[in-house]
C-alpha cells in the first residue's frame, strides 16, 4: 500500500471510530483533516472505503436522511461503520512510528490522532519528522549556496520562501517537543534509524542567506 492510500486507510479509521458516518459526510471530513492540497475525490475514496469493507474493517448499512429527502425521491445512503477488526487495524496504524510516519503524506494525519497515542509513539514520530525536516534543510541550502548566482529574483525569493517554510515547522515541532518533555520526561533526541542533524538540539535554524 503506498504512503498516500496509507494515510487515507488512517483518516478513515480515525474518523469512524468514535461514530458511524455517511460517505459523504466523511469525504468532507477526511478532505477537511488532510488540507485543501490533498483533498480526495468520490473516485479515490469509495474504491478504499469498499476495500476496507471486504477486509473486514468497516461495515456498511442503508440509511434514510429524513431531514433532507421528500418521499419521491428519499433512497438509502450508505453510512459507513468501524469494527472491531477496524479498531485493531486503526490502533496498529496509529502506533506506527517508522520513517513513513515522518513523511508530508503521513504526519499530519498522525498528529490529527496524537490524542489516541501514547506518548512514546508521539515523541518518536515529532522527533522523526523534525530530523526529516532538518536533512530537507541542508539540501535546500546545499543546492541555492551552488546555483544562488544563476537565479533570477522571483526563483530565488521561492526559494526563500520554501526554506522559511521549513525552518517555522522546525520551530514548531521543537516547542511541541519540549512541551512533550515537559510532561512526559526526556526522551531519546534521535529517533531509531536517523542520525544526527543540525538543529538537533532546538536550535533555531540559521538564515539561508548566512
Amino acid at each position: 500500500m503506498g504512503k498516500r492510500a496509507e494515510a487515507l486507510e488512517l483518516a478513515v479509521l480515525g474518523l469512524l471510530h468514535d461514530a458511524p458516518m455517511h460517505g459523504y459526510e466523511l469525504r468532507k471530513r477526511v478532505n477537511s483533516l488532510l488540507g485543501w492540497g490533498r483533498a480526495f475525490s468520490y473516485g479515490t475514496l469509495y474504491p478504499t472505503l469498499k476495500e476496507m469493507v471486504r477486509r473486514g474493517h468497516l461495515t456498511e448499512d442503508e440509511a434514510v436522511d429524513e431531514a433532507t429527502m421528500s418521499r419521491a425521491s428519499r433512497r438509502g445512503r450508505i453510512v459507513y461503520k468501524l469494527t472491531p477488526d477496524g479498531k485493531e487495524r486503526f490502533a496498529e496504524l496509529l502506533n506506527e512510528a517508522g520513517p513513513s510516519s515522518w513523511d508530508d503524506e503521513q504526519f499530519g494525519v498522525h498528529f490529527a490522532f496524537f490524542s489516541r497515542a501514547d506518548a512514546e509513539t508521539r515523541m518518536r514520530i515529532l522527533l522523526g519528522r523534525r530530523s526529516r525536516l532538518q536533512e530537507r534543510l541542508e539540501q535546500f541550502r546545499s543546492a541555492l549556496s551552488r546555483t544562488r548566482e544563476r537565479l533570477d529574483a522571483y526563483t530565488l525569493e521561492l526559494q526563500r520562501h520554501g526554506l522559511e517554510s521549513v525552518e517555522r515547522e522546525v520551530r514548531w515541532l521543537d516547542g511541541l517537543i519540549s512541551a512533550e518533555q515537559r510532561t512526559n520526561g526526556p526522551q531519546d533526541d534521535h529517533p531509531r534509524g536517523s542520525r544526527p542533524r543540525l538543529g538537533s538540539s532546538g536550535s533555531t535554524p540559521a538564515d539561508p542567506s548566512e
